[in-house]
């Protein structure tokens, strides 16, 4: 505008009086006006009427996991993958084998091989590359969905019918060029048009890659070639085995030892790995006879399967060091350090990954991870039996702070400890998993120590006196499940030491708890309630409170804080309307974490005593 202006004043000068000039000025500030106007309404109407999804997703997504650089029959899976991708007549692929024989281990360096764009054809330059790990049975459609609408960045309700879902996702995939969907560790037939996966044609420009331990599952599911993952052959087992076991291997008075351990491993490149593992730094000749004698009489099962990997993993199992007869002398006390096998055995009650923060707990109400006097010192228990049971192979590492366990792991563990139990309910059951299940009964379990609800979020209502049926339990979490209230017989269980609530979105309250004396770990986080339930002064033994506490109505009682002396992690982040007190807080001598709201005018009422926790 202002070199319109000047323009005007050159030209005006030269050839017209005063009046022409502000007339051209006048004319040139009006257009500008009626612009900026139009620019504002557009501005102001812009995005009103209009939804925009941003579907901008990476080609693939890298998935962490052991490399098949070097292992010759690996790589030669590998390139023939490749190349039924780049045949136009094949668009469903089966990859079937044994439990533990390297299937997901394939594919898994198949997906990160096509993050390669710069060295692949492209046949094989696909718009997406989906992975998919399938839930065991019964088959979870929206499990399914859900890790697909999540890959591809796609807003869904999760409210919604599976048919609407998979319509979403259907037209979604359809707007990619091609994609390469992996589904893996497939137990039962799953139908791609419940999903919402549009089928491959001939010429296929998307595929689907499928693999289970099940040819039939494969064939059921249509697909247009399957490839059988073989074992190792010894050359490949030994080299294996080598690199985990680590020069020791190669000594010479411990070699023939070695190789007669890698061929009762079977070619099995998970046997191989945790065995191998297990003996990695051992020099002595003793250990591998031993090794090699446990391997050799341990019960043989009759099928094959149990015989060649169970017996495999149950050594390893008995090789981890049990801390239950390691102790520490401190002012004349004995305190045990905890017991890792009874830790590794409990991980089978997770189908799939696991919080390591979840685990710990647990592990700590059913008195596993030893005696500590601060909840610091046990978590950092639990940190150390979880970075064992990493190193021994027994569980893998996950997401961010997320473990799993292999499913023939997972197996052999259900196997050792028969008070385990998944989908059946004995009476004499220890501990019961209904994760991600669907509930329809439960006997009375009077040694049931632990309770896993957790992933159900079907389920509502729990009966009155549903908890009665279980007197022993130390453990019970119901995280992520619709419930909305809690039967008073949850008031019942005086041996209770953790009840963990997370994520239950619909609850807006708790029954009367002043007989759980025992409690160590209440987590109410990321649910509705508004007001902390009747007796909470009672539990004098409460070391962690994780509570949401927006939507309360009134404040934390006075003097409530003062009769948890024992509490050491503190979680009510959310305080906005300061329902507590400083100087209540303050003094909990034992309280080493807190997390809290406050604002700059709250700064200068918290004592000394409180800032360093802060």
């Amino acid at each position: 505008m202002q070199e319109s202006i000047a323009a005007a004043k050159t030209f005006t000068y030269k050839c017209c009086p005063n009046c022409s000039l502000r007339s051209e000025v006048f004319t040139q500030a009006r257009n500008f006006r009626d612009q900026l106007s139009r620019l504002k309404e557009v501005r102001e109407n812009f995005g009103s009427n209009l939804v925009v999804e941003n579907y901008q997703v990476k080609k693939a997504e890298f998935i962490p996991g052991p490399s098949i650089e070097g292992q010759s029959t690996a790589t030669r899976n590998l390139n023939k993958i490749l190349q039924l991708l780049e045949d136009d007549k094949v668009c469903i692929i089966g990859m079937w084998g044994t439990g533990g024989v390297g299937k997901t281990t394939l594919v898994s360096n198949l997906n990160n091989e096509l993050l390669k764009t710069d060295v692949l054809g492209p046949k094989l330059s696909f718009g997406v590359v989906v992975w998919v790990t399938v839930p065991k049975p019964p088959i979870d459609v929206r499990n399914v969905q859900a890790q697909i609408a999540s890959r591809l960045n796609l807003k869904v309700d999760n409210e919604g019918s599976v048919k609407s879902i998979a319509s979403k996702i259907y037209q979604r995939l359809e707007q990619e060029k091609s994609f390469l969907l992996i589904l893996d560790d497939v137990w039962e037939p799953t139908n791609l048009d419940d999903v919402g996966v549009p089928q491959p044609e001939d010429p296929a420009r998307s595929k689907v890659i499928i693999t289970s331990r099940s040819l039939d599952v494969c064939k059921q599911m249509k697909t247009d070639t399957e490839m059988k993952v073989y074992t190792l052959d010894a050359d490949e087992s030994w080299q294996l085995f080598v690199k985990n076991a680590g020069d020791s291997a190669n000594l010479e008075h411990i070699q023939s030892f070695a190789k007669d351990i890698v061929r009762e491993c079977g070619g099995l490149p998970l046997a191989i790995t945790v065995i191998g593992t297990s003996m990695r730094g051992k020099n002595r000749v003793e250990l591998w006879e031993d090794a090699l004698k446990s391997l050799r009489i341990s019960t043989p099962h009759n099928k094959e399967v149990e015989k060649k990997v169970y017996n495999v993993i149950k050594w390893s199992f008995d090789s981890v060091e049990s801390q239950d007869d390691i102790e520490l002398s401190s002012e004349h006390e004995n305190k045990k350090r905890g017991d890792i096998r009874s830790c590794f055995l409990y991980c089978s009650l997770y189908p799939a990954a696991m919080s390591t923060n979840d685990l710990i707990h647990c592990w700590w109400a059913e008195g596993f991870l030893g005696e500590h006097d601060t909840y610091e010192e046990t978590y950092n228990r639990g940190i150390t039996m979880i970075e064992s049971l990493k190193d021994a192979c027994l569980l893998e590492a996950d997401k961010v702070d997320y473990v799993k366990m292999h499913d023939v792991v997972r197996d052999v563990a259900k196997w050792i400890d028969e008070s385990i139990s998944h989908d059946e309910v004995p009476a004499s059951a220890k501990r019961l998993s209904f994760i991600s299940n669907k509930i329809e009964h439960l006997t009375e379990c009077l040694e049931t120590t632990t309770l896993l609800l957790q992933d159900n979020y079907s389920l509502r209502e729990i009966p009155h006196e549903f908890f009665l049926l279980f007197p022993a339990l130390r453990v019970v979490s119901l995280s992520h499940t619709g419930i909305t209230t809690l039967p008073c017989s949850i008031n019942s269980l005086c041996q209770l030491r953790a009840l963990i609530l997370h994520h239950c979105t619909f609850l807006e309250e708790l029954p009367p708890i002043g007989n759980l004396c025992n409690l160590q770990l209440l987590d109410c986080d990321n649910t509705r309630f508004r007001c902390l339930p009747q007796g909470m002064d009672k539990l004098i033994n409460l070391r962690l409170l994780d509570v949401l506490v927006c939507n309360f109505e009134e404040n934390i009682g006075e003097g409530l804080i003062l009769k948890l002396p024992r509490i050491e992690m503190l979680n009510i982040r959310r305080d906005r309307h300061r329902l507590t007190s400083f100087d209540e807080i303050s003094s909990l001598h034992n309280l080493t974490c807190l997390y809290i709201n406050f604002d700059s005018s709250s700064i200068l009422n918290i004592s000394a005593s409180l800032q360093y926790i802060i």
